[in-house]
């Protein structure tokens, strides 16, 4: 768990669970996969769990980490907070139980706004009629090219008070998105070291898409050899939009920019 972070459209992390198995070709560069295998060799508790090494790796085996829920609630001044950027609360070894547990953490600390992102639309589609989906609660799903924009249509399907998508790492054109009920989209290039180049026009398009469909556009990075290597900056100015929630954290954030 993280008090601060330094992901552009967040403000901390909180990983009630860690460890995940690559799914799609977001994944094959995966920045927390990499993490994972340097923490288990440091010694850390929470990622000495191997995962399989055709999808997984060192440290990266999935694990539920109980002692993590009452993190969020020591947190007195409200905060965005990641859940789980370490990995994927929507794992199939997440049992849906301790996915609920993580839901009512979320729904007992209203004062704080959770940020969730998933790959597996599938299974969060399944559960979501089982979870108790409070206000503060948003969630989203990865898109990286064109093969997995089904994702979005899963995500329709489920109650949550902002829904959003991330094209990050977007490594393909997405192009006639259904963005109807979607309330943001993050668009970014891939960093680390064998990042894979992002084509300005996509980003483009995905701007103009979100302009016309009424959807906040969010421009992380261009990526390269470090996440700020090649700034953030899109025709000349940064795009930070937010989705339009009433939340304090929100707020604050976009003060901080203005």
């Amino acid at each position: 768990m993280a008090d601060r972070s330094s992901i552009e459209w967040t403000e901390a992390t909180w990983n009630p669970t860690t460890g995940c198995d690559r799914i799609s070709a977001g994944c094959d560069n995966c920045y927390a996969l990499a993490l994972s295998k340097r923490l288990k060799a440091m010694g850390s508790a929470k990622y000495q769990t191997d995962g399989d090494p055709r999808t997984s790796g060192p440290g990266f085996g999935v694990a539920v980490h109980a002692d993590a829920l009452d993190v969020p609630r020591r947190w007195r001044d409200p905060r965005l907070v990641f859940v789980n950027s370490m990995s994927d609360l929507f794992h199939a070894r997440v049992p849906l139980g301790y996915v609920q547990q993580v839901f009512e953490v979320m729904r007992e600390t209203p004062r704080h706004t959770y940020q969730l992102l998933t790959k597996r639309a599938s299974r969060l589609a399944k559960v979501a009629d089982q979870l108790d989906w409070p206000s503060n609660v948003w969630m989203g799903v990865s898109v990286e090219d064109a093969s997995e924009v089904g994702r979005i249509d899963d995500l329709r399907e489920v109650p949550a008070a902002v829904r959003f998508v991330s094209a990050e790492p977007l490594l393909g054109p997405l192009l006639d998105l259904d963005l109807d009920g979607i309330d943001w989209l993050i668009a970014g290039g891939e960093s680390g070291l064998n990042c894979r180049p992002v084509n300005a026009a996509w980003v483009r398009a995905l701007r103009d898409q979100c302009a016309a469909a009424g959807t906040a556009f969010f421009f992380k990075q261009w990526g390269g050899r470090t996440p700020k290597a090649g700034g953030r900056r899109l025709d000349g100015r940064e795009h930070s939009a937010m989705p339009a929630a009433g939340c304090r954290g929100v707020q604050e954030m976009e003060a901080a920019r203005s």
